[in-house]
């Protein structure tokens, strides 16, 4: 039973960090990325359906992301969506695809982008560390219960500890890797 809570916390570690690395995906860098465009939506046939669900998304170059709607009808409503999302993109449209070239970012910028991707790996350390506490809570009311004796409750307690520990180091890892791709000129 004490395993499953090690496996559990490992598993939701796990994902936390996979979320971090996701949010970051997210934080213009200067390059062109589809996952720029991951919380933009269209309104198609009276749903909101991401861009990715709709249109081909490329980056054939460095600073383009090039978009290619599966039906030639939505075009300007993707351009749209676009425009009026908080990315400060401007699509251009030839009738069949849309282009949106990545501006350079300035040094003012790459420095506010630095403290958000900071504040993003923050949050993925506190979830981390509060996976550890419901862990080590559960451990402990098993302890209380006789479910586990009080030296395989610090040996668990351990497990939990080297995890945190672990996925910790990996969103600090992500974060140096973002730092380094957002200082990059």
């Amino acid at each position: 039973m004490p395993d499953i809570v090690v496996l559990e916390a490992e598993e939701r570690m796990e994902k936390s960090v996979s979320s971090i690395v996701k949010e970051f995906g997210k934080v213009q860098t200067g390059r062109a990325s589809a996952s720029l465009l991951d919380n933009v939506s269209v309104d198609y046939y009276g749903a909101k359906n991401p861009i990715n669900k709709i249109a081909t998304i490329t980056t054939p170059e460095a600073r383009l992301i090039v978009i290619q709607p599966w039906d030639k009808s939505i075009i300007k409503d993707i351009e749209k969506a676009i425009a009026s999302s908080d990315l400060g993109l401007n699509p251009n449209s030839d009738g069949t695809l849309i282009r949106i070239g990545i501006p350079e970012l300035t040094t003012e910028r790459r420095q506010q982008l630095t403290k958000v991707v900071a504040n993003i790996a923050e949050d993925g350390r506190v979830s981390v560390r509060n996976i550890r506490r419901d862990a080590n809570e559960n451990l402990k009311k098993m302890e209380k219960d006789k479910g586990i004796s009080e030296d395989d409750l610090h040996g668990y307690m351990g497990d939990i500890q080297d995890l945190t520990d672990q996925h910790i180091e990996r969103i600090n890892q992500q974060l140096q890797k973002k730092e380094q791709e957002l200082l990059e000129f």
